[in-house]
């Protein structure tokens, strides 16, 4: 497969003078489903908010599907789509229906078309049933579906999960976990940054570790996971156990 994400020696200087990332070259080929791991202040989500443009590299450049996110920001935000770890921070609509139509609205795309895309993703994320609902009575779990709603309707080819499952409780943590498997199933790539690599896992193809604004561990996760706890990462239990890894959706 080829590569829909391509980082050339991308570094990030904060206005502070802290390094963000630090020279970071990285592929992610289409279709892939990767974890990537670290502490906090690793510089996982500096690296995440490089693909679509929120953050612009100090030096170093970013291509998705070979567009260049430098020169085209609003092109990559439709090709990259981000669910917040805080899903209220995406929240911008008085109902359900409103906000997942946000989007689409202002790709100024005619009304059935629109209409089309926010039934789809409604049904898709099981809340069609909750379209008049006010957002701000949705569960934690519902309001984080909710934005994963937001974004099919734009149609992504990435889809990228910052700390998904923080503050969810057990059908929480279910629900998004199968909400990310089922758009991984129809193709797109999944990215999802996390410190708690029990709930996702089982069902990534590789997992990358970061520290200090780089990558220090690149691969298959039964080649890497032994080390997690060196990079402040806490292994899983069946990594105790000395079994694989398995899916909270069994």
């Amino acid at each position: 497969m080829s590569a829909i994400i391509e980082m050339d020696h991308l570094t990030h200087r904060f206005a502070d003078g802290t390094v963000g990332l630090d020279g970071v070259t990285l592929e992610i080929e289409a279709g892939a489903f990767v974890v990537i791991a670290g502490a906090n202040g690793s510089g996982k989500t500096t690296l995440l908010r490089h693909l679509n443009g929120l953050l612009l590299p100090t030096s170093g450049s970013v291509r998705v599907a070979g567009v260049c996110v430098q020169e085209n920001p609003m092109k990559s935000r439709v090709l990259v789509g981000m669910v917040f770890q805080d899903a209220d921070s995406q929240i911008v609509g008085e109902t359900v229906r409103d906000d997942v139509a946000f989007g689409p609205e202002n790709l100024r795309l005619d009304r059935v078309e629109i209409d089309r895309r926010v039934g789809e993703a409604l049904s898709a994320t099981g809340l069609i049933h909750l379209a008049d609902k006010r957002p701000h009575l949705l569960s934690g779990g519902e309001k984080r579906r909710l934005a994963i709603a937001g974004i099919l309707a734009m149609r992504p080819r990435v889809i990228v999960f910052d700390e998904p499952f923080a503050n969810l409780d057990y059908p929480g943590v279910r629900q998004v976990l199968d909400q990310i498997l089922q758009q991984h199933r129809a193709g797109c790539t999944i990215i999802v940054t996390t410190h708690d690599l029990e709930k996702v896992l089982a069902h990534a193809d590789r997992l990358i570790f970061m520290r200090e604004g780089r990558i220090e561990g690149d691969g298959p996760p039964p080649a890497l996971i032994a080390r997690a706890e060196s990079f402040g990462v806490r292994h899983p239990r069946a990594v105790h156990l000395g079994v694989e890894a398995l899916s909270w959706l069994n």
